[in-house]
């Protein structure tokens, strides 16, 4: 028995030595629950607020006054911009600088106090109902005490529920709100981001490990030639992968694809390309493959949480927003959900498509001087 508890104690203290020495390990074990119970605890909320909202009025009566006043105190909505013009207003749709327009008509006062029940128009963004949902349920509310201060003595009658106007509320892009018309085009960034990242990260890491890395550095090859070399066949890959995905989308789920085809495949290869430099950065700090499989999950994990794919964006907290517009994913799901639902173009599309070309070109140099190091 005693000498079953000392083989079974030299063990133990082998293993323990062993997590000592592998400190990158033993600090994903750490950190990562620690990450999780951050993210699910404080960054997720299903309920957001303070949705921005474009204004489009056209009538500038008190009683138009008094509907807005009412929809700002429901804590929804957050006037951003006011538009002169509906395209001006279905810009900031497209481009996802608002996810509400609220057109009120002209002489929207006047019919409502002649009794004619006016409508007003709230057009919605609903590439992802779940981020909407709670805030068209308080624009009703919004619009049953709307004028309780205003429609006084010879107006009380107007005041009877239902309210004296119409709210008439459109659902653009998603109006049955389907679940795959959200979910399907987000995969396509979420696949990706995996697949392209464990590639990447595994094949500077699994040269070192064969031998290989010496024969590749005796070559009169740059470091960056190197990089671009080994990136470039994964590069082909996602491209497949794309196609693949995109055609289940269509075929199988009946996701659409509005806008332009071709900005789509050139957006989701720059996309492509910030996670294969992403991955190479890891396989240039990791010392074997389960070290660069460890750092690829530790980056992927945050992305999937904090890009808006699985949660809305707009309901977590400032600072992790703050951590999510840094994530490439996050810019990504933004362009593939605005190209295919919404039709957007290049232009519509300006924010997104330069931080994720920043992103790509910080990765890319940060690669580059890693593996300088790695030479060194």
């Amino acid at each position: 028995m005693s000498g079953t508890f000392s083989r079974f104690s030299a063990v133990f203290v082998k293993e323990l030595l062993q997590l000592r020495r592998d400190r990158l390990t033993f600090a994903t074990m750490i950190f990562i629950p620690v990450v999780q119970l951050l993210l699910f605890g404080y960054a997720i909320n299903n309920d957001p607020r303070h949705l921005p909202t474009t204004l489009l009025v056209q009538d500038e009566s008190s009683l138009a006054r008094a509907f807005l006043s009412a929809l700002t105190m429901t804590g929804y909505f957050e006037i951003v911009h006011v538009a002169h013009s509906e395209a001006e207003a279905d810009s900031d749709i497209l481009s996802g600088r608002s996810q509400f327009i609220v057109q009120i008509p002209a002489h929207f006062g006047r019919a409502l106090i002649h009794g004619e029940k006016p409508s007003l128009a709230v057009i919605v963004d609903a590439t992802d109902p779940t981020a909407t949902n709670a805030a068209i349920i308080a624009i009703n509310g919004a619009a049953q005490i709307a004028f309780d201060n205003d429609l006084r003595g010879s107006l009380a009658y107007l005041r009877a529920t239902p309210p004296p106007f119409d709210v008439r509320i459109q659902r653009r892009y998603n109006p049955t709100g389907d679940t795959q018309l959200n979910i399907v085009p987000g995969l396509v960034g979420t696949i990706l981001t995996l697949t392209m990242l464990i590639f990447t990260a595994l094949s500077v890491t699994r040269e070192i490990e064969r031998g290989t890395m010496e024969s590749l550095l005796a070559m009169p090859v740059r470091p960056v030639e190197i990089m671009l070399g080994k990136i470039a066949p994964y590069a082909l890959v996602g491209a497949a992968q794309m196609g693949i995905i995109l055609v289940a989308a269509v075929g199988l789920f009946h996701v659409p694809i509005a806008g332009s085809l071709a900005l789509f495949f050139a957006l989701t290869m720059l996309f492509i390309v910030a996670n294969l430099s992403v991955g190479y950065t890891f396989s240039t700090v990791a010392s074997n493959q389960l070290q660069a499989m460890q750092m690829s999950f530790f980056f992927f994990l945050p992305s999937m949480l904090l890009s808006g794919f699985l949660f809305p964006f707009r309901g977590m907290p400032d600072w992790a927003q703050i951590v999510g517009e840094i994530l490439p994913l996050t810019h990504f799901i933004r362009i593939a959900r605005a190209i295919m639902l919404k039709g957007s173009t290049a232009s519509d599309l300006v924010f997104d498509t330069g931080a994720l070309a920043l992103f790509t070109l910080a990765a890319m140099g940060i690669a580059v001087a890693r593996f300088r190091q790695t030479l060194d």
